[in-house]
């Protein structure tokens, strides 16, 4: 039960730590102090506090859509192994109902977009559209790929990469941690996909979808993109972490792995600019290569090369 406690508290304020940790990193390889890693809380304080401005063209898609977007990222958080491997809901072939749940809520944030008739909007919601094309397929590859080998069709099995798997499970986990780690960037609207800081509506992806909004439904957007990029980070911790791990250990491990994410993240935007938009699909494809990848090796693994 404490665990499960403190897996909510993960959920409800790690993401904006993992945004903050991010902000730092960047700050310290730009030779900036920077802000606190708090800052991003802080930020989403004074957003519910403001007041809302609301084009006259939206309609209750508009209004409903941050609504339904951060429930569905939520809703999704209930089906991913936490810290210690814990999950509230344990389904079997859970990772295909963890995946539409998130799609639920990118659906309505890409008709909010339209909503408000904007063809910038319009051109980012495309993008985003796009992308997560690409993306769920290598997703449903690297997951059920793992299932297979395990012969576990939970989140479960992510704990049991390296049972009885030898080298093949190293490399497994290695090519499966990066494809989702690409994920995380690709997902999460970062850079060299996508720039968060960007103000130039052409390059804009993510966040000229959410030009409109302000307030209370800004900061619910902001925050169930961090908190889905906390889900995807926890899957990569599951992966790491060895299941023989004592509990408290492998909370601290488990938070070590979520942090150190950040800290890479923050390290790649700080040493590359985003990449251009005519190449970004080559980099989304990466994703899709090193699914492949692990398919091919749980194959080798299964029916002996």
């Amino acid at each position: 039960m404490l665990i499960k406690l403190l897996n909510l508290l993960i959920l409800l304020l790690v993401p904006f730590l993992m945004m903050g940790v991010i902000r730092k990193t960047k700050a310290f390889w730009g030779g900036r102090k920077g802000c606190s890693i708090f800052q991003p809380l802080w930020d989403f304080t004074k957003l519910i506090k403001k007041d809302f401005v609301i084009s006259k063209t939206t309609s209750a898609v508009f209004k409903i859509s941050p609504v339904v977007n951060l429930s569905a990222v939520l809703a999704a958080a209930l089906l991913v192994p936490m810290s210690a491997g814990t999950i509230i809901l344990n389904l079997p072939v859970g990772f295909v109902l963890f995946a539409y749940i998130l799609g639920l809520g990118k659906f309505f944030s890409l008709i909010s977009a339209m909503d408000t008739g904007s063809s910038f909007e319009g051109m980012g919601a495309s993008r985003e559209a796009c992308f997560t094309t690409i993306v769920e397929p290598a997703f449903f590859i690297v997951i059920a790929s793992i299932m297979a080998m395990t012969g576990n069709v939970t989140f479960d099995s992510l704990s049991k990469i390296f049972t009885n798997t030898g080298s093949y499970g190293i490399l497994i986990a290695i090519f499966a941690v990066v494809a989702l780690f690409l994920m995380i960037l690709i997902e999460g609207s970062r850079v060299p996909v996508d720039d968060p800081t960007t103000h130039l509506e052409l390059t804009m992806i993510h966040e000229v979808m959410i030009l409109d909004n302000s307030a209370l439904d800004l900061a619910l957007f902001s925050w169930a993109n961090s908190i889905k990029m906390l889900l995807i980070s926890s899957l990569i911790a599951n992966i790491i972490i060895p299941s023989s791990l004592s509990q408290w250990a492998s909370v601290l491990l488990y938070l070590f792995v979520i942090f150190a994410i950040s800290v890479i993240i923050g390290t790649i935007e700080s040493g590359m600019a985003r990449i251009r938009m005519s190449h970004v699909f080559e980099f989304v494809f990466v994703m899709s290569s090193f699914a492949l990848v692990v398919l091919s090796l749980v194959v080798a693994r299964m029916f002996g090369g």
